[in-house]
């Protein structure tokens, strides 16, 4: 468990750095799942750069679930009072409010660390007319390989408990569709959410985003992009040498 509380903050630090424009302030949060029962969350508030231990906390996993399943009309004095319950430590700091929609995506198969961040370069693509075309088109191999060949597109939803749910619902459909959990979902003139068995696979997902935003946003300059065929990008992500590569940002077997 410390250990990869740890791998957390690291994280955190990673996406917080100034120079890579992924989070500035308060922005972002980032999550690990601890165990079946049990993840860890950024507290509310807190920066991803500067982020500690004392700004982790650790949430009953059943408990904010739950959250997502009531039906009734849910006032925010309600879900922060939800929320605050589910720590594990009552002395713990408040979790960030999307403690939500990662606690179910860390349910998710595979998903061990979740990070969620407002990129400079993937802004100006969600906040323009073409979010959609960037979340279900890929544009060159790389972006294949560290964030899969399509990602889960959520239009724009309130942030909180409306998130929370669009979010389930719309990955629902994505798992349902191709029998694995997505390594990238966009929200529209939102944000990014970058899913990995490992820090590193996160991580590298939510640089890769960036990366390909920026470059989207160059080519629809110039009448683009030209994406790839649906065939082309088929054939990178199953590609012998493309596996091998992103077999290293998955953890090894347990002996």
């Amino acid at each position: 468990m410390e250990s990869r509380i740890a791998q957390l903050i690291d994280l955190a630090h990673e996406l917080g750095r100034e120079e890579r424009q992924l989070a500035i302030l308060g922005e972002g949060n980032v999550s690990a799942k601890l165990s079946d029962s049990q993840f860890a969350v950024k507290a509310s508030g807190c920066a991803l750069g500067t982020l500690t231990e004392q700004d982790v906390t650790l949430c009953d996993t059943a408990q904010v679930l739950a959250i997502l399943e009531e039906r009734a009309p849910a006032s925010d004095d309600f879900i922060e009072q939800r929320l605050l319950a589910a720590r594990i430590d009552a002395r713990a700091k408040k979790p960030s409010l999307e403690a939500m929609f990662h606690a179910y995506l860390l349910s998710l198969p595979g998903v061990v660390f979740v990070a969620h961040c407002h990129p400079l370069s993937a802004n100006q693509v969600l906040c323009s007319p073409r979010a959609r075309d960037f979340a279900e088109r890929r544009m060159f191999p790389d972006e294949i390989v560290y964030c899969g060949p399509k990602s889960v597109f959520v239009p724009y939803t309130d942030p909180g408990l409306p998130l929370a749910r669009e979010i389930e619902e719309r990955t629902g459909e994505f798992c349902e569709t191709y029998s694995h959990a997505p390594r990238l979902i966009v929200l529209q003139n939102h944000g990014i959410i970058a899913l990995g068995a490992t820090m590193e696979a996160a991580l590298a997902c939510t640089m890769m985003c960036n990366k390909a935003a920026a470059i989207f946003a160059g080519a629809a300059a110039m009448s683009g992009p030209n994406f790839l065929s649906t065939q082309q990008t088929e054939r990178i992500a199953t590609r012998r040498d493309e596996t091998h590569r992103q077999s290293a940002l998955r953890p090894p077997p347990e002996q």
